[in-house]
Formats: C-alpha cells, structure tokens, sequence
C-alpha cells in the first residue's frame, strides 16, 4: 500500500522550490512503461510548463493545494479557455481531452496537482511542444510567461 500524507505534500512543494524548473514531481506509478501514470506535480509560481498536447491521451487533474490557471490553445495559439484552479475555487479538478495544446501556470506558492493519464510515457512521443512556444530554458520563456498571464479566451499568443 502506498501512502500518501499531508507531510509528504508539503515537502514535495518545498522541494520544488530548490530545483532549476522550481517544480518536482512524485510518481505513484512504478516505472515509466505502466499502463497508467499516476503522479503529484508540485510547482512554483515562475515555473514553465512549456505548452503542450498528449497525441491521443487525454489528462486529468486534480488540485491538491494552491492554484492553478490552465490555458487551452487552439493549433494557432488562441486560447479557447482559461480556468483558475485550486481548493479555494468552484472548480477542483478537470480533464483535458487528448490532442488539445494546454498550459499549466501555477499562482500560489506550494502549488500541487495529481495527475492520471495513460502510459506508457516515451518523451519522444508523449508530449507533443506547441510551435509558437519557446522552448524550456530559452531567453524567450520569461516574456512569454507574462504574455500567457496576461491572455483571456480568445487571445491569441
């Protein structure tokens, strides 16, 4: 059985604080090849998570502390919506279906969200990086962080 306490939450979040991506990530899922991945996402408000979509697998989420806002993206880079996520809204979890470009922008300090999609993960296939995004560690990153804070729904990047 594998347990998982408040305890352990609170050190994935400060943990996350401490690495270069200021966020981490704890995995319940036993090896990358499962059928099902199932891990906690702790993250910092500056950290990037470049946007993305899941070829043909669908995401759900639920938010276990802090808030999130979560953009998707048309294939143009057009937001189609955008939510704040988190204990202290209406909204606690949501899926986002598969092939649909997504971003998660964390708000809160210590910020965490279980996530379940299917496996086996391959980053060569898994994820695919939306073009008109830069790419994680580029000069770019921290301008275009302040573009997507600022989109509303039909916004285009």
């Amino acid at each position: 059985m594998k347990l998982v306490t408040k305890r352990l939450v609170k050190e994935l979040a400060d943990r996350a604080r401490m690495t270069e991506r200021l966020r981490t990530n704890y995995n319940i899922h036993e090896s990358l090849s499962d059928p099902v991945q199932r891990l906690f996402i702790a993250a910092c408000p500056t950290s990037y998570f470049r946007p993305h979509r899941h070829p043909g697998k669908s995401e759900f989420a639920v938010i276990i502390r802090g808030l999130f806002d979560v953009l998707l993206f048309d294939g143009e880079g057009k937001v189609t919506e955008r939510i704040s996520i988190g204990p202290e809204t209406d909204i606690l979890a949501l899926e986002i279906p598969a092939d649909i470009y997504h971003t998660w922008i964390p708000v809160a300090q210590q910020s965490v969200f279980f996530e379940v999609k299917q496996g086996p993960y391959d980053a060569a296939t898994s994820l695919d990086f939306a073009p008109w995004s830069p790419q994680e560690g580029s000069a770019q990153v921290k301008a275009f962080q302040a573009k997507l804070a600022a989109l509303n729904v039909g916004d285009r990047i």
